[in-house]
């Protein structure tokens, strides 16, 4: 696990622990549906609200549509002799919670190369199957999956509540039911892996569950893809994290609405591949939702494990980093290090830059609390079977429901007060 590229530490990276921009409830919940979509970060990023990342049905953060931002992540792109591209990693800072992709064939970690027997450092050519699709084969290939018709005959008092390299996020009212809803708009041409695109509208149109964001309907808008979704008032659980302090009734309370989503979606095949306090919503009277599901990968008995390096820097499990193949079990460490948010305010490691603390994750024992003093031995044992670095041996998301810790879960009321607007700290 030390691959060459990683005893030249590179460049300082400047972490600039953002400012703590307060935007309205809306448009940080909004905002956090734009998820700038995989490796883009940086400059053609949003602006750089702290700690809340982008959230897809009600974005709390700025980033665009590929729910997962790519900037904080952005660390991953690589080139062979180095462990991450550090230009993207230096825009990266720019919003430390951006999640990115580095897509299938740049390998971060082990990028060095693989070594044979004899010691010998073997260089591997990036793989190049498919033909690139021209944009209108793409667009017609998108065409063939969302539904017919301009959902503009059915939209009006459009609010735009966050923008990103890749697209904008707006509230708009459904005139046939009166509704509000969230929309966001992807602009085809902006997407680095714009195949993720095809997520948002098929992985999300075939599952349900009460608390995954439900999607409502997709189309062609020129060459802009809509998703119609839900619109969650309650903003993202990091405006929450950031602001107060939960309880464990709280915490656990989250955590099993959480669990029962990403249960659900493993029985399917479904890895989420972006679990953080950015990508859960919640609904005004509680209920926590989960969203943002760009990134999220589909496996299957054929091909059971993944390998492309997804996600954002400080929520990704060792597995990932080291570039191994992987499985739904990465969602149950980041979920982990989502309950150290709740409980210290933010992940570990998250005044280092990327590239550092992805070699810590890649390389340490698994993180501690900075507040182990404050919480029960029950909620410990829970943190401790989700951040175990061999996936074999971390808790699924069926044990961990089963987990004496969630007996403390009580109902979504219970997170009500936690909310903007029910809260009295200082904000």
């Amino acid at each position: 696990l030390s691959p060459s590229g990683l005893h030249n530490p590179p460049p300082p990276v400047h972490h600039h622990h953002h400012a703590h921009h307060h935007p309205t409830q809306q448009q940080q919940q909004q905002q956090q549906q734009m998820q700038p979509t995989p490796l883009q970060m940086g400059n053609n990023q949003m602006p750089n609200h702290h700690h809340h990342h982008n959230h897809n049905a009600n974005v709390h953060h700025q980033k665009m549509p590929s729910p997962s931002s790519s900037t904080g992540g952005a660390a991953v792109a690589a080139d062979p002799n180095h462990m991450f591209n550090n230009n993207s990693i230096n825009n990266a800072k720019s919003n430390s919670r951006a999640s990115s992709s580095s897509g299938g064939n740049v390998s971060v970690a082990q990028s060095t190369a693989s070594t044979t027997q004899s010691g010998q450092s073997q260089q591997q050519p990036p793989v190049k199957t498919e033909q690139r699709l021209t944009h209108e084969q793409f667009r017609a290939a998108l065409q063939m999956v969302v539904s017919a018709g301009d959902p503009r005959e059915n939209l009006e008092n459009y609010t735009k509540i966050g923008e990103g390299s890749t697209g904008t996020v707006c509230i708009a009212t459904d005139k046939s039911t009166g509704r509000q809803v969230a929309v966001k708009q992807m602009d085809l041409r902006k997407q680095q892996r714009r195949e993720l695109l095809f997520n948002e509208v098929v992985i999300m149109r075939d599952y349900h569950h009460p608390n995954i964001v439900e999607t409502y309907s997709s189309f062609l808008v020129n060459d802009e893809l809509w998703v119609v979704m839900e619109f969650l008032e309650g903003g993202a659980l990091t405006d929450i994290v950031t602001h107060s302090r939960m309880d464990e009734e709280q915490i656990a309370t989250v955590c099993k609405q959480c669990l029962k989503a990403l249960s659900y979606l493993h029985s399917q095949g479904v890895i989420h591949r972006d679990i953080k306090s950015d990508s859960i919503l919640l609904a005004s009277d509680g209920r926590v939702k989960l969203s943002d599901f760009g990134f999220c990968a589909q496996v299957s008995q054929e091909l059971p494990k993944r390998k492309s390096l997804v996600g954002t820097p400080y929520w990704m499990s060792p597995e990932v980093i080291s570039r191994l193949p992987y499985g739904p079990e990465v969602d149950i460490w980041s979920l982990g290090i989502m309950v150290i948010e709740m409980i210290d305010g933010e992940p570990p490691f998250f005044n280092e830059p990327p590239l550092q603390a992805m070699r810590r994750i890649r390389d340490m024992p698994p993180p501690k609390l900075k507040n182990s003093h404050k919480v029960s031995s029950r909620l410990q044992n829970f943190l401790d079977r989700m951040l175990v670095r061999d996936p074999v041996q971390r808790a699924t998301a069926a044990e961990l429901l089963a987990h004496p810790f969630l007996r403390q879960a009580g109902p979504p009321s219970l997170l009500v007060p936690l909310m903007r607007g029910a809260r009295h700290s200082n904000c």
